[in-house]
């Protein structure tokens, strides 16, 4: 059991700091529904529209991929995987809007966890790789479009973005020297996300609505809708969720 290294009670920001237990894993999800909500008007319906433009990107981009695989060798493993972490990533940032309150912020954090780090982090690495060995086993050049460009930068940021958010969390947050130091460096992880994202998202629009393939793949309403305007609804509708508040820098 984790206990606290100073008196009084326990200050509700503290939850980037504390991991829950496997004992109360079972019990947490029982224990949210009893919690006051904590949501804004809109925010439920935010959360539906994001996930639900992420999975339609998904869908279509899976669909044309698996309806016309010939000869695409390993790049086929790459829009499926990498649009299924989207799905994950959208997921995992909306699963921390709003928590307010210790129990759902612990269940947050590790849903949270999870799903970028054990799933989404994975998922877009290989799908990342596939797409660089497919170039390199046909002796292609790389990084000659923005979209390669920009997913390259942004593969940098995820893997930067995860170790700083580790370390701010795992083993009390020794890396950054525990207790308020490492609470101190959660905000800016919190504000790296938030403008890794839209890069994300921008990535998603160079490759679905500018790339041969997609113009090869898909008709031009369809491209269209999944890969410039569900990017826009995923941006705003996860942006609208966002408690400013918590993001004290001065």
């Amino acid at each position: 059991m984790l206990t606290s290294t100073h008196p009084g009670p326990p200050n509700p920001e503290d939850y980037e700091l504390l991991l829950p237990s496997q004992n109360a894993d079972a019990a947490m999800g029982q224990e949210e529904q009893f919690i006051k909500s904590e949501s804004r008007s809109g925010d439920r319906l935010a959360n539906y529209v994001a996930l639900g433009a992420a999975v339609m990107i998904m869908t279509v981009t899976w669909f044309a991929i698996f309806n016309n695989l010939t000869g695409m060798g390993w790049f086929a493993l790459h829009p499926p995987l990498q649009t299924l972490a989207l799905v994950l990533f959208t997921y995992g940032i909306l699963t921390l809007q709003p928590t307010s309150q210790p129990k759902t912020k612990a269940a947050g954090l590790g849903r949270h966890q999870v799903i970028m780090f054990m799933l989404g982090l994975p998922i877009i690495t290989i799908g990342s790789f596939a797409v660089w060995y497919n170039k390199y086993s046909k002796d292609k050049p790389h990084l000659v479009t923005w979209h390669g460009v920009f997913g390259l930068v942004c593969m940098l940021w995820l893997f930067g973005q995860v170790a700083l958010g580790g370390a701010s969390v795992w083993f009390g947050g020794a890396a950054l020297g525990g207790g308020m130091k490492a609470k101190a460096v959660w905000k800016y992880h919190r504000l790296s996300g938030y403008i890794l994202f839209p890069l994300l998202l921008t990535t998603v629009n160079l490759g679905g609505a500018w790339s041969g393939w997609a113009e090869r793949n898909t008709e031009y309403i369809i491209r269209l809708i999944s890969y410039t305007v569900c990017p826009l609804v995923i941006l705003a509708a996860v942006y609208s969720r966002v408690r400013t508040s918590k993001m004290k820098f001065f």
